[in-house]
């Protein structure tokens, strides 16, 4: 009983802390939303056990909560970035690592949020991770992030669509992306019909 009241309690903290990105950006709230459906379904596609399947959803539900710290105008800003804004854009994983550390989740959400723009060949950031370096959850969380972002309208551009998404992940399997992580992706969509909606 104590365990499933932990649960809620920690469930209506996640949901709290969703809302407040909503407030923020509802397009942020709609992309973190669309992430976790797909993070969750790779975990399971994967065979991750269930806890570490619900650190995978928690932290996409998460994902970009440090860009809470971010001006809104940034976020929305049509065109290029220059490199003073990128440079503003790329401390949003550890502000989220920094907001959501001290939350015991039973999984490392923290970390898996601070994570999630690392890439396989050590050239994503914060910390230019490689391969193993990189918690698995983290590896899922950056796949199904790209996945959306490059299906779904951002501010800067329109949508390039499904095609182009899963194309991305394909042609940088091994270099950007775990491979299984973009095979089990790619299997959701191709096979199984994943969809986001």
């Amino acid at each position: 009983m104590a365990l499933e009241r932990d649960y809620l309690k920690l469930n209506d903290v996640v949901a709290a802390l969703e809302r407040l990105v909503e407030l923020m950006d509802l397009v942020l709230a709609g992309h973190q939303k669309r992430v976790s459906y797909l993070a969750r379904a790779l975990a399971g596609e994967l065979g991750l056990n269930e806890d570490a399947a619900d650190g995978v959803y928690v932290s996409a539900r998460l994902h970009d909560i440090g860009e809470l710290n971010l001006p809104a105008d940034l976020l929305n800003k049509p065109g290029d970035l220059d490199e003073e804004e990128i440079s503003l854009i790329r401390r949003h994983p550890r502000t989220g690592y920094d907001i959501l550390e001290k939350i015991n989740f039973g999984q490392p959400v923290a970390e898996i949020v601070f994570q999630h723009h690392e890439k396989m060949d050590g050239s994503g950031y914060p910390n230019g991770l490689k391969g193993e370096e990189i918690l698995m959850e983290a590896r899922i969380l950056c796949v199904a992030e790209v996945v959306e972002a490059i299906s779904s309208q951002r501010p800067y551009r329109q949508a390039l669509g499904l095609t182009a998404a899963l194309d991305e992940i394909s042609k940088k399997k091994d270099v950007k992306y775990d491979p299984a992580v973009v095979d089990g992706c790619l299997r959701l969509f191709r096979e199984k019909q994943f969809t986001f909606s």
